[in-house]
């Protein structure tokens, strides 16, 4: 869902003494900038605002994320090829190692995105294929990362008391963007066990994913207590715990959408479950919010400058932005809509300020300049 800062960088110097970088220290954090575009238009479609401009601007930003998309999975594919010991290392790091749950929700994002705007563009047929091979991609890679990563942080990474990370939750929140951007498929499925067999999958990673989440979360919660805040530069992770709360509250109600269309016994139960589920965890999404958002104005206060991890101001707020569209739909409640609409605006807001700090430090070589020092992760 974004990324936490990078090491202090030392930028290496050209003949004219412009700074730049290479592919050996492009880690797998680089995908959030995927998923913060892409949920820019997946979000802006389900706002209650529906004009022809807006929709022209939702499938530029998709086919902007779709070309971002590809060009970074080339770039990471470089990465494993010529720097394959810094890819090792980036496996054995505990920073670094959860982002790897972002590879998975950038393909969703962007798969999501090409049924829910880009089928204007590309047409339905050829946009449901895009997203099921995406959708199929995505989920693989995000149970593997759901699992492996947790296992590496038992068995190799060494994790000193008290240092637990709202990146903690990035390969475990993966299977719940499956599960949301799963009952756009169905009605594209045939009739009978395939529709019934992806409703009650995903809600299966749904349940995966969630239950997994409230182990996590806990330790996350103590250790801003019992340690304090966290540094400035990881202190807009703290944003990623909307990740999980938005994401699930936007899969209930596109499963709650979904059911008719499989043929469900239980569609009347899911659409009561999504808003009896989704009310009360969009609550405690906007305590969360308003807690991180002091932090960060704490942590701008206090000298903090721009860094990767800016880029979970993006995609956790547009989970909460698709979650409090779902709410909207299934109550009927006004409320929900301005809050879509209020959410929406800081989402656009969040987006542009890390894009554009985010491209002048490309081009500038900053971003991708070797780190000042780089520490041997911490193995068993």
């Amino acid at each position: 869902m974004a990324t936490l800062a990078q090491p202090r960088s030392r930028p290496v110097t050209g003949p004219r003494g412009r700074t730049r970088g290479s592919v050996r220290h492009l880690g797998p954090n680089w995908y959030a900038a995927v998923m913060g575009t892409a949920i820019i238009a997946n979000a802006g479609a389900t706002l209650p605002v529906r004009t022809g401009v807006l929709h022209t601007v939702y499938e530029v930003v998709w086919a902007l994320s779709a070309v971002m998309l590809v060009v970074l999975l080339a770039a990471r594919a470089a990465h494993w090829i010529r720097h394959t010991d810094q890819a090792r290392a980036h496996l054995l790091d505990p920073m670094v190692a959860p982002f790897y749950g972002c590879l998975a929700m950038a393909m969703l994002a962007v798969g999501g995105g090409t049924l829910a705007v880009g089928k204007d563009v590309i047409g339905v047929s050829a946009a449901a294929a895009v997203d099921g091979v995406l959708w199929i991609a995505g989920t693989v890679t995000g149970l593997v990362a759901a699992a492996a990563i947790p296992y590496l942080m038992v068995t190799r990474h060494r994790i000193d008391a008290g240092t637990a990370s709202p990146a903690w939750l990035l390969p475990i929140v993966a299977p719940m963007v499956s599960a949301a951007i799963g009952p756009g498929l169905i009605p594209h499925l045939p009739a009978g066990q395939w529709r019934d067999a992806m409703l009650l999958g995903c809600y299966g990673m749904f349940g995966l994913s969630l239950l997994t989440v409230l182990a996590m979360l806990p330790l996350v919660v103590s250790r801003l207590i019992h340690h304090g805040p966290l540094p400035l530069a990881a202190t807009p992770a703290l944003i990623l715990v909307l990740g999980p709360l938005g994401q699930s509250t936007t899969a209930v109600s596109n499963l709650a959408n979904a059911a008719p269309a499989a043929g469900s016994s239980y569609a009347d139960a899911m659409t009561a479950f999504s808003v009896l589920y989704g009310v009360p965890v969009m609550g405690f999404a906007l305590l969360w919010l308003g807690l991180s958002a002091a932090m960060v104005v704490r942590a701008f206060r206090s000298g903090m400058r721009f860094s990767m991890t800016w880029w979970a101001f993006t995609f956790p707020v547009g989970t909460c932005v698709t979650g409090a569209a779902g709410l909207a739909g299934h109550t009927g409640l006004a409320l929900y809509d301005w809050l879509t609409v209020g959410l929406y605006l800081l989402l656009v807001a969040g987006w542009v300020t890390a894009f554009v700090y985010t491209a002048r430090g490309l081009f500038r070589g900053t971003l991708l300049a070797p780190p000042a020092s780089a520490p041997a992760p911490k193995a068993a």
